[in-house]
């Protein structure tokens, strides 16, 4: 190496250092100049608006009520063409929406398929986000079977304090006191076990009586836009009404559950002396479907993708999908996938395409 070279590369080491220095010493406003931009790139973007024309499932909570950082509360986000709807709000719910790029203003509905906690609990952040992100001026409408009524008008409740605190504070242009809160749209699936719950040219929304039993009414929902089709199980023992539905559809969003899995978790209860816990992890297995018989259902159904979702137990452990699977995909050979927060598929109109992505 030349005397001239090393002079060369003495002086470039000492301009690095420099400007490491000087961007270490302007941190401060380099980092908010950068969180103005990411800020306003943020509020001004429109996920929606950059889709193509289709039918869009997102996974807005793939989990149960067992704490999981990979999955929360139940949430599934679906845009058909350029509405927004969510079906079932369990905590992070409105989080995870917001991660995936969405306005949570542009929600046209929710529709619940049950009561349990784990799939109501983030309706109260859920209709606060959706109010105020754009100044909603007609409350949020939420669809579900009989008892809804009461679910809504509880939450309403809650946080009637909440509505005036903000009303106050910011103004009725700002916060509309009339866009507050929800209002309860019930159902009824009737002796068929079926309704059209919305019917529109282009869209339509059927919910179907499943067996989540004891807990009654709950139901699925089967989704199709301008040709494609989605159907959501909801919570439910593999059930002949969701197969029914899901004839011939694009994407099977099914629940499932690990009996080995959940068997020892049962069996650490024991040990641990945990009689109730060691008695729900043993209840838990009677009213759900493995992964095997979604696969089945999907086979049997002839759907072109299967998702499965409200993991049951958690999979904390890197690998532990393919233990959770079993041998689900000798069963069902179309693509099947192990569903976590932020997992999406695109079904384009006017295409048998099926696109899968993740939005965070």
């Amino acid at each position: 190496m030349t005397l001239s070279l090393r002079k060369s590369i003495g002086v470039l080491g000492i301009g690095l250092v420099l400007v490491a220095a000087a961007a270490y010493a302007f941190r401060g406003p380099l980092t908010l100049a950068l969180a103005k931009r990411t800020v306003a790139v943020r509020l001004g973007a429109d996920a929606i608006a950059e889709l193509p024309d289709g039918l869009h499932v997102g996974l807005c909570g793939a989990g149960s009520p067992f704490p999981d950082d990979k999955r929360s509360g139940p949430c599934t986000l679906v845009v058909a063409g350029k509405r927004l709807f969510v079906f079932d709000a369990g905590s992070g719910s409105a989080r995870n929406i917001g991660k995936m790029g969405f306005n949570h203003g542009r929600i046209e509905a929710i529709f619940l398929t049950h009561f349990h906690s784990d799939h109501i609990d983030g309706l109260g952040e859920l209709m606060l986000q959706r109010w105020g992100s754009v100044a909603n001026t007609a409350p949020l409408p939420i669809h579900g079977p009989a008892g809804v009524d009461s679910v809504v008008a509880g939450f309403m409740q809650a946080y009637g304090p909440d509505q005036q605190y903000r009303v106050a504070h910011h103004g009725d242009a700002a916060i509309p006191a009339s866009g507050f809160g929800a209002s309860a749209k019930p159902f009824d699936t009737g002796t068929g076990g079926r309704v059209v719950v919305l019917k529109d040219p282009d869209l339509e929304i059927v919910a179907f009586a499943v067996d989540h039993a004891p807990v009654h009414p709950a139901v699925g929902y089967r989704i199709v836009y301008k040709g494609r089709s989605v159907v959501l199980s909801g919570d439910t023992r593999k059930a002949a009404s969701v197969q029914r539905e899901a004839a011939g559809v694009d994407l099977l969003v099914h629940e499932a559950l690990s009996e080995p899995l959940m068997a020892i978790l049962e069996n650490g209860a024991r040990q641990a002396g945990r009689a109730n816990l060691q008695k729900v992890f043993a209840d838990v297995v009677g009213y759900h479907t493995t992964p095997q018989q979604a696969a089945e259902v999907a086979r049997d159904a002839k759907v072109g993708y299967l998702l499965l979702n409200h993991i049951t137990p958690p999979l904390p452990i890197p690998g532990m999908e393919s233990t959770f699977l079993g041998n689900a995909a000798d069963i069902y050979r179309g693509s099947i996938r192990v569903g976590m927060d932020g997992d999406f598929v695109s079904l384009p109109a006017g295409s048998t395409q099926t696109r899968v992505s993740r939005r965070f």
